[in-house]
């Protein structure tokens, strides 16, 4: 199990670099395939961790500087996001993915350790501790990975995600991709 912050970051950046390698083995074609996610191409999956990744950091950055700094303008706004990014090439795509853990890493290794207890909100969640925005990145990388049908599947899964407890909805995430 993993005991503290330290090792979910560590975890995270493993998990991102695997699902960065996935992704850097897909051409145009391969990220207009369909997904696992009904609707979606592997391009919306990767538009939607590129942005999920931003929001995150936007809740960081909030929680350092008590300013609020919403996840998303609206939820209009990262609809479209997704939309516009989701027909970008291969190569962008998996820069924008890179580059947004690149940033949303940055955050937290900016975040005094006082700001860990701060509660932040996003679009339709009214209540989110600091300390949460870990655990949902690392549920964003390697659920999304999962649904990007790039043969890393939940048997893949490390052992300390594949067990580890999590409130809702984040719990019932996880157990759907199981059953797939």
């Amino acid at each position: 199990m993993i005991k503290d912050r330290a090792e979910m970051l560590t975890l995270i950046d493993d998990e991102t670099e695997r699902l960065l390698e996935g992704v850097a083995r897909l051409d145009d074609a391969g990220i207009r395939r369909p997904s696992l996610l009904p609707g979606w191409t592997r391009g919306h999956v990767l538009a939607h961790l590129a942005r999920g990744g931003d929001a995150l950091r936007n809740l960081l950055t909030w929680g350092r500087t008590g300013v609020e700094t919403p996840a998303y303008a609206s939820q209009e706004a990262r609809d479209k996001a997704i939309e516009e990014g989701s027909v970008r090439p291969a190569a962008e795509l998996l820069a924008d993915v890179s580059q947004s853990a690149a940033a949303f890493r940055e955050a937290v290794n900016m975040m005094p350790e006082a700001s860990w207890d701060a509660v932040v909100r996003a679009l339709n969640i009214p209540e989110i501790p600091m300390e949460e925005l870990v655990l949902r990145r690392l549920r964003e990388v390697v659920l999304h990975h999962t649904d990007l049908d790039i043969g890393y599947r939940p048997a893949d899964w490390p052992a300390a995600f594949a067990e580890m407890e999590m409130p809702e909805p984040m719990r019932s995430e996880r157990e759907d991709r199981r059953s797939w």
